[in-house]
């Protein structure tokens, strides 16, 4: 389990990788961005690189790294927002901007985690440990089955499509560069060759489809 009060996270340098993966994984399973759940901006603002995850249907995540550490801020709909100078007491000054600043203040915040170097993963006061944590974080256990399961079920469902499987994933999760017979392990067909590669490189992730 991976909560706010179990945070079972990698260290920044390792979820940034994987972090990068699932937006790789994301543009291959959907060439529509609308549709994706999971996208990385490798030029958020300076020296800062941002995984954002939305459902459609209210929920996000936002992942934020920096030279000091990284920040997590979660918005699930169905639950309560606490204080946010509760959720975030302690956090360090680094992440101020981000925290009570945009996109943040518009989404909200249901928990806030943080990595530094000093102290590891943190977390402000909770005052409710059901808040919603769990639900968004879960992708982040570095299992390609984990994101198999996921995808199967979000892209193809009550469709003709071909599951997702571990062995596809696994080497996205890798960091191996992805090639065009990689992406047709995920799914039947590649439209827009052209148009993956542009996403390839504004997520800042090595392809070859020689």
């Amino acid at each position: 389990m991976i909560s706010t009060t179990h945070p079972n996270l990698p260290a920044p340098a390792d979820l940034q990788r994987l972090c990068k993966a699932l937006a790789v994984l994301d543009a291959i399973n959907s060439p529509d961005w609308e549709y994706r759940y999971y996208s990385y901006n490798p030029e958020w603002g300076e020296n800062e690189q941002v995984l954002e995850m939305r459902d459609g249907e209210g929920d996000q995540l936002l992942v934020l790294f920096r030279p000091e550490g990284c920040v997590i801020n979660g918005y699930v709909e169905e639950y309560d927002q606490p204080d946010l100078k509760q959720v975030t007491r302690g956090l360090p000054a680094a992440f101020d901007d981000f925290m009570f600043g945009e996109p943040v203040a518009s989404i909200g915040t249901t928990f806030c985690l943080w990595y530094t170097p000093a102290h590891g993963w943190q977390h402000g006061v909770v005052e409710n440990e059901d808040d919603g944590s769990e639900e968004l974080l879960y992708i982040f256990d570095g299992q390609p089955a984990t994101y198999a399961e996921w995808a199967t079920e979000y892209y193809t469902d009550e469709t003709d499509k071909k599951p997702v499987t571990a062995a596809a994933v696994a080497p996205i999760y890798q960091q191996k560069p992805v090639t065009k017979a990689a992406a047709l392990a995920l799914v039947d067909e590649v439209e827009d060759w052209l148009l993956l590669a542009t996403d390839l490189q504004e997520i800042g992730y090595p392809y070859e489809f020689n």
